[in-house]
Order: C-alpha cells, then structure tokens, then sequence
C-alpha cells in the first residue's frame, strides 16, 4: 500500500468549537500538520484586523486549514465513498488539498498582499512544490503528487469536482470559515445547517450537486454569507483598522525607498521594498515579527509612520461618514484634501476613501471576465437546475453587486484647536462634524 495509504495506529483528533472533533487517521495528513510551514499558519490570525472590532475574533489560519480538511473528509469518506461518480483514488488528492489551501497567507493577509502586489495562492502554490518541509512529504505520496496538489489549488487540475470542493460558491473553505467566524465575534449570522447540505450533496464529474429536498438549506447558507459579510468582513471599524495598517506599510515603503534611516531596521521588510520576495523571506513574516516592527516604530523620529503604529497598536482608529463617489462628493474630497495640507495633516495618509463590495450570489454568463461556478440542483426526476431557477430567494439577489463607500479621518486631530483652529472648523464643518 505504501505511504499514501499508510495509516496511524490510533486515530488521532483535535478538539474543534465548530466541529467538535476534527479526525485524522492518515499518516500524510499528520506529517503535515506537523511541518513548519503549516505550523507558522498558527501566528497569522483567520480575520486580520478584525479582533480590533470582535475582541474574539483571534482564531488563526490554521484552525480555519483544519476545519476545511475535516469537512471534505466527511464529504468524500462519508457522503461520495461507493458513489459510481466519485474516484477513490482522488480522495488523498482532495484532504491534502483541503489541509494546505491557505498555507500562502501573509500577515493581516489582504492589506498586506495589496501593498507588496502580492498573491497569496501563488505563495501557496510555491510552498507545494518548493524546497520545504510540505513538499518532501508531498513527494513521498509520488513524484507528480505536489504538482497535483498545487493544481487544485491554482483551480487548473483536471478533476474539476476535487476542485470544487474547496473553490466554488458552496465549498468546505466557505462552510467553514463562515460557521468559525460567527462563533468567534459571537455573532449568529453565520450558522447554517451544513449537517442537511453534506447529507444532500451528490457527486457529479464536474461538481457536487444538492439535492433539491436541501435547497431551504442552500438558501440559508447564501443569506448567512450575504450577512457576514455586512455585519462583520466589511465592518466600518475593521476597515478603519486596515486602512490604517495598509498606510502603516506604504509610508514604511515610501521612507525605504527615499532614503530614511530607520531606529529599527525593517529587515524583515526589505525583500518587500524591493519586490524581491524569496519564498523564504515570505515563510518568515507572520503577524507576530509584523506587531514588533509597529511597536518598535512608535519611536520612530518619522511623525507620520510614528502616529499611525501608535493608532494601530493602541486601537486609536479613524472616523468615518458615508461617501458616494458622484461629482459633487468628489469635489468635496478635492477641498477637504487641499484643507488637510493647510493643516499641517497629509491627505495621502489622513484621509482615505474605502470601498467594499460584494456578489453574495452569481452563475456564468457567457462573455463576462470572471467564470462563477453556479450551484446546481438535482431535481427528483434527475434533472439538474441552476440554483436560481428554483429559488425565489436566490433569484432575488443573483447578479446583484451590493458596494459600500466610506471616507476616513482622524477625529482627535481635527478637534485639536492648538493650530489651524479656522482650517479644522472648515474641514470639520465639510464632514459635517458637530462641534
């Protein structure tokens, strides 16, 4: 049988708040867990700045990694074992892939990928089929095994239902991370009934389908990730957060790149400065090394880059007011810019405009860039259906793009009437600021 069908002597598991116990009796999938490079996923937390707003939300990528890997072990060990559809022989394939989806994530991962023009997937990919601890395990299953792996996760293998599982619009990262993240910022927005969805879903060569009996259990999925993303991924406050980090990383860049000579050296950011990022430059920056350089940078001599990690670490965060990108907000955002500089505060770091938005659900039509897998219905006669041809829920919000704009800014500076007292009335008067 060898290693790839190698098993542990006992079960080994780990305690879940999701999903109770998550079970592992291969041998791969132990090793894996236990290798660096899934071990640093421990010090990089799940929603970034989001404990800034839900002082639970502290959870790393690593519990989410294995709370991923235990759902598709459920699925293909418990729901598509014996069925004619499904390969037994892609069933490694799919808990490796499960397991190792997120290795690649960075420090506070979206802002930090936006700032260095990063990829987290390809960081992921790297690490499968790089000269790392991941890879050498990997090859022992067989020599195109990483390769394989890395596929599914660059959506790009030829088993189009393995990928599905862990990247479609009702996948196992999804039924995860939405469940994990409402237990952890406490709020019940999330929940859904994912025992009846994995109770109902069918293997087929391309996807897994729902039965049509679950489809109440699919509309209550879809509105319950419509609603965590409102009420706490895009959170006004977690945005503030993160536009304050992301100002953090461009103005540190900036001083680099102008010659400054830091207190605190960042060498852990200077492949970053110069977009020479070494997979071994990247494994060694989690949010622990990222912390320690805001703290060490409240000393620094740079006002700017001073202020902003001391909002940061000590959670002093923007404001904000609703902002609609027409022309006559634009040109007020053109004045408060030019008011801000009169002030002695930069625009460029100071006043930040934000945008979120969100597609909760969609299917492909032809000619449009990105292909959204739809999720499909196996009727009672056999037939399958797109989702929203059956639901008047889902039909209701399909295709329909929700975007929200906020304007940020530092309250307690423009209520410091020390200096520019007239200019700050202005500005505040502008944001409609009460005095």
């Amino acid at each position: 049988m060898g290693y790839s069908g190698e098993k542990l002597q006992e079960e080994k598991v780990f305690k879940d708040p999701v999903h109770r116990y998550i079970h592992v009796r291969d041998r791969v999938i132990w090793d894996l867990i236990g290798t660096k490079e899934f071990q640093r996923l421990r010090r990089i937390k799940q929603l970034g700045t989001t404990y800034l707003t839900f002082h639970g939300a502290e959870h790393s990528r690593l519990s989410h990694s294995l709370g991923v890997y235990e759902i598709v072990r459920r699925i293909v060990d418990d729901v598509f074992e014996g069925r004619p559809e499904w390969k037994p022989e892609e069933r490694l394939l799919s808990l490796c892939a499960a397991l190792l989806h997120d290795l690649g994530h960075g420090p506070f991962s979206h802002s930090f990928e936006k700032v260095f023009d990063l990829d987290h997937e390809q960081f992921t990919q790297q690490i499968i089929v790089g000269d790392t601890e991941v890879n050498k395990i990997l090859l022992r299953v067989g020599r195109d095994f990483p390769k394989k792996v890395a596929e599914v996760i660059a959506k790009t293998y030829k088993g189009k239902l393995v990928v599905s599982l862990i990247s479609s619009q009702i996948d196992a990262d999804r039924m995860d991370y939405l469940q994990r993240d409402a237990y952890f910022t406490g709020v019940s927005y999330g929940h859904f009934d994912m025992e009846r969805l994995l109770r109902v879903m069918r293997p087929r060569e391309e996807h897994a389908v729902i039965k049509q009996s679950g489809m109440h259990a699919v509309e209550d999925y879809i509105m319950s990730r419509y609603q965590m993303y409102w009420q706490v991924y895009f959170h006004p406050v977690t945005r503030s957060a993160e536009v304050i980090l992301t100002k953090i990383l461009h103005r540190a860049k900036h001083l680099y790149e102008s010659g400054y000579e830091f207190a605190q050296e960042p060498h852990h950011f200077y492949s970053l400065f110069k977009g020479e990022v070494t997979l071994m430059d990247y494994l060694k920056m989690d949010e622990s090394v990222m912390l320690y350089y805001f703290e060490a940078w409240e000393e620094e001599n740079d006002a700017i880059l001073k202020d902003l990690c001391t909002r940061f670490v000590n959670r002093k965060l923007f404001k904000y007011v609703e902002f609609h990108p027409s022309n006559s907000q634009m040109n007020r955002l053109m004045e408060l810019r030019t008011l801000f500089k009169k002030a002695g505060i930069d625009p460029d770091y100071y006043l930040v405009v934000d945008s979120s938005s969100d597609l909760p659900y969609d299917f492909y039509r032809p000619g449009e860039e990105e292909e959204r897998l739809p999720i499909h219905l196996l009727k009672n006669n056999g037939e399958i259906r797109e989702l929203s041809r059956e639901s008047e829920i889902v039909d209701a919000i399909s295709g329909k793009r929700r975007t929200d704009h906020k304007l940020y800014y530092p309250a307690d500076l423009l209520r410091d009437e020390s200096t520019k007292k007239n200019i700050k009335k202005q500005i505040r008067k502008l944001l409609e600021l009460s005095d």
